[in-house]
């Protein structure tokens, strides 16, 4: 039977076939968003241009030097496509209309989510009702050992465990730990703060609960990307408060936001243009409604002393990597045993763009590399303990 042509659809078809693209597109802007808050003072800058790829130095090229920032060649061809199909602005309505899209249909520009022994849905009560939970392991069985408490990014308005299941696997593997991923409730319908109250309660219920997880449980790592950084720091100060069944023994902060009561130079500089612009976090923050001078919302305003040790991350070319340089700072003047990596000419989110940015790979790799020393470090000093 000969295909007709598009062209001779009915106008129904057509209508539906419009419908879908558009959908598609905003699907698409999932899984490019590297989001989280920006400063308060940051204002939307619709009209601003946008610094073009060909200004970027590329390797061996003198990358660095003068006012140009350092940029991989596969970043500034990632960037070069996305800024060529930006997205609309990311108004509740059109939040609403990319919730209604189902997995499959969000494009991903991470790698696969690869083999694991075990990849089990759960769920649990919450503050503000049920938190769905996925267990990422790479063994079927395991000894008593520390359980990863994992908190996609996405702006506290997007993301998913769906969305975030290849970095929870990569972790999995990468530390030899179980990961738990964790569904928190997203604004604008539940805005701030909702996601650090869910994200404290699974921590606490992951603690308490190894039996349903299948897994004895003697310590928690907390790690999160994004606005899951963000919550990974929010939840080790709330259990450093007040403990969980277990103790926090580390945490793994992915390009977090720390402060969003001041502005910091990095804002500035690649607040347009570098994937997570000014405009986009401008309306997170609108979605999000939080209080900018509460430590659950900035943790940099808070007592640092006594968090577990940290492995933090940021990207070179983050509107929010000079936050956590500063976070960084403050738990080494706080005692904190603490190690910083930066991706050097990354762009916010890399580790989850490692298909689009094929050499994010190896520094995710490494990071969670030099997070397995430590977690391996920590361990064997609570072995040799009496």
């Amino acid at each position: 039977m000969r295909r007709v042509d598009d062209a001779k659809k009915s106008p129904g078809s057509t209508r539906l076939k419009r419908r879908h693209v558009a959908l598609g597109r905003l699907a698409l802007g999932l899984s490019a968003l590297p989001i989280l808050c920006a400063p308060q003072s940051l204002a939307a800058k619709e009209n601003a241009a946008a610094p073009t790829v060909a200004a970027v130095q590329p390797v061996g090229a003198g990358a660095g030097q003068g006012n140009s920032p350092y940029v991989r060649p596969d970043v500034a061809a990632y960037l070069k496509a996305t800024n060529a199909q930006p997205m609309p602005p990311l108004t509740a309505q059109v939040i609403a209309q990319i919730r209604k899209l189902p997995p499959s249909a969000m494009p991903s520009r991470d790698l696969p989510v690869g083999e694991l022994a075990v990849v089990k849905d759960l769920s649990i009560p919450g503050p503000g009702g049920a938190i769905p939970l996925r267990l990422f392991d790479s063994r079927a069985q395991r000894g008593p050992g520390p359980v990863v408490v994992f908190y996609h990014g996405g702006g506290y308005v997007l993301g998913s465990i769906d969305t975030h299941a290849a970095l929870a696997a990569e972790i999995a593997r990468r530390l030899d730990l179980p990961v738990v991923s964790v569904e928190y409730r997203l604004a604008p319908e539940h805005p701030w703060p909702a996601a650090p109250d869910d994200g404290e309660a699974a921590a606490r219920w992951v603690a308490a609960n190894g039996k349903a997880l299948g897994r004895d449980v003697t310590g928690l790592v907390l790690s999160g990307d994004s606005a899951g950084g963000n919550l990974t720091l929010i939840a080790a100060a709330a259990l450093r408060d007040k403990p969980a069944a277990v103790p926090v023994i580390f945490q793994l902060p992915i390009y977090p936001a720390a402060d969003f009561t001041r502005d910091y130079p990095s804002a500035g500089q690649f607040g347009h243009g570098y994937g997570l612009d000014d405009s986009m976090t401008a309306l997170f923050r609108q979605h999000y409604a939080a209080d900018a001078k509460s430590p659950r919302t900035s943790p940099l305003l808070g007592d640092l002393s006594g968090l577990p040790p940290t492995v933090l991350v940021t990207a070179g070319l983050d509107p929010l990597r000079d936050q956590g340089r500063a976070y960084a700072a403050k738990l080494v003047q706080a005692g904190v045993p603490t190690a910083f990596y930066e991706g050097r000419g990354l762009v916010h989110g890399f580790a989850t763009f490692r298909q689009a940015i094929p050499s994010a790979q190896a520094d995710t790799v490494n990071f969670l590399k030099i997070a397995k020393t430590m977690l391996d470090e920590i361990e064997a000093g609570i072995k040799a303990k009496p």
